[in-house]
């Protein structure tokens, strides 16, 4: 292989009678510039191109106010780091829930088992006969008529229960269920937990009303559906003006009075994965840590390492979480609020923009892309 010198190199090599039969059998073929004013130091430093795109990328590089550096990218430039593969499959049943389904009812057990069933029907019966109800009793079956009317009574969304009934803007199924005053008598002793113990479990536990039943119904929908690639979460309001420590009042929503939820849901089936309460402070959060990332990551704990989008508002978005997000081999898709300190300037200005206009920064394991709607 023939091996090619700078002019410099030669001038070397000639001035100290270099021997050729010294390149280990290789050819050497001497190639003098046709320059010959270039000095050693500019012959080895990187072309000129180069260092132009060096220059223009050190003068992007921009210092958020919190000591984020970002730098801006190139659309359509590879990242530095490393791609998350993206999940494939669309969101199913997993394979426990395809082995037990093989009608309506057996769907309904998936999310509501009959263990579940015993301890709600424990309860409501100990209720109703502490308070003077001789001889009270509901079983199973009845129960479940009693859930199946609270569904039924959730699709049709009448305003009041006695609407359920009406002959004239009820639907007929529910009269052939059960009997209203049937149905009021079951309501008023519904109990979820034991009454007597409550006291104590509250100390720890907010919910504790209802927790046990809640914590299988939460992870059952865990067990029997696998979500797709994309997983939305956000806050929703139940409305609700019953006297509890953690009932919240939100001006903006159309029911001001309610519990709070943040559920996590598979954006193609509007399956809801992962639900949780807000009980008002959690004495298990760490320390620093901000409540908005602590929901996104407990939510999507189940869902982990396989590649998922989430996507969140900007009361959730953060640097930090879309770090915590890429270390667990998922990607956070959201809007951010500007007065964020980890922003960059430029990304915060964009009044100037043209519509549909997108500008790229990255930086250490989160990539923040502005986008300029119309």
């Amino acid at each position: 292989m023939s091996k090619v010198y700078s002019s410099q190199q030669a001038l070397e090599m000639i001035l100290n009678d270099a021997n050729p039969c010294d390149s280990d059998g290789e050819e050497i073929s001497l190639q003098l510039s046709s320059d010959s004013e270039i000095s050693s130091d500019e012959e080895d430093s990187p072309p000129s191109e180069k260092r132009g795109r060096l220059e223009t990328h050190e003068r992007l590089t921009e210092t958020a106010k919190d000591g984020t550096v970002w730098r801006e990218e190139q659309v359509g430039r590879p990242l530095h780091h490393s791609p998350i593969e993206g999940h494939v499959t669309d969101g199913e049943p997993t394979a426990l829930a395809r082995r037990k389904v093989r009608s309506r009812l057996q769907s309904f057990f998936c999310f509501i088992t009959l263990e579940m069933l015993r301890t709600i029907q424990e309860w409501t019966v100990q209720h109703a006969l502490q308070t003077q109800h001789e001889n009270w009793f509901m079983a199973i079956p009845e129960l479940m008529a009693f859930i199946a009317i609270l569904l039924l009574w959730g699709i049709v969304r009448l305003p009041s229960l006695h609407d359920a009934w009406s002959a004239k803007l009820g639907p007929p199924l529910i009269n052939r269920i059960m009997a209203r005053n049937r149905f009021k008598d079951i309501i008023q002793h519904l109990r979820f937990d034991d009454k007597d113990t409550r006291g104590e479990r509250v100390a720890t536990d907010r919910f504790a009303a209802i927790s046990d039943v809640w914590g299988s119904f939460v992870a059952n929908r865990i067990t029997s559906y696998n979500p797709g690639r994309h997983i939305t979460i956000d806050e929703q309001l139940f409305p609700t003006k019953t006297r509890c420590c953690f009932l919240q009042y939100i001006a903006t929503k159309p029911d001001k009075f309610g519990i709070k939820f943040c559920v996590a849901c598979d954006l193609k089936s509007k399956y809801v994965c992962k639900i949780i309460p807000y009980l008002g402070k959690d004495p298990s959060r760490p320390p620093g840590e901000r409540l908005s990332e602590n929901v996104v990551m407990k939510l999507m704990e189940p869902f982990m390492d396989k590649g998922r989008i989430v996507t969140i508002d900007n009361f959730f978005t953060s640097l930090s979480l879309a770090r915590r997000l890429h270390s667990r081999k998922s990607t956070l898709l959201g809007t951010v609020n500007k007065i964020r300190l980890e922003l960059p300037d430029s990304a915060k200005k964009n009044l100037a923009r043209e519509e549909f206009s997108t500008q790229v920064f990255s930086t250490s394991g989160a990539t923040l892309t502005v986008y300029v709607p119309k």
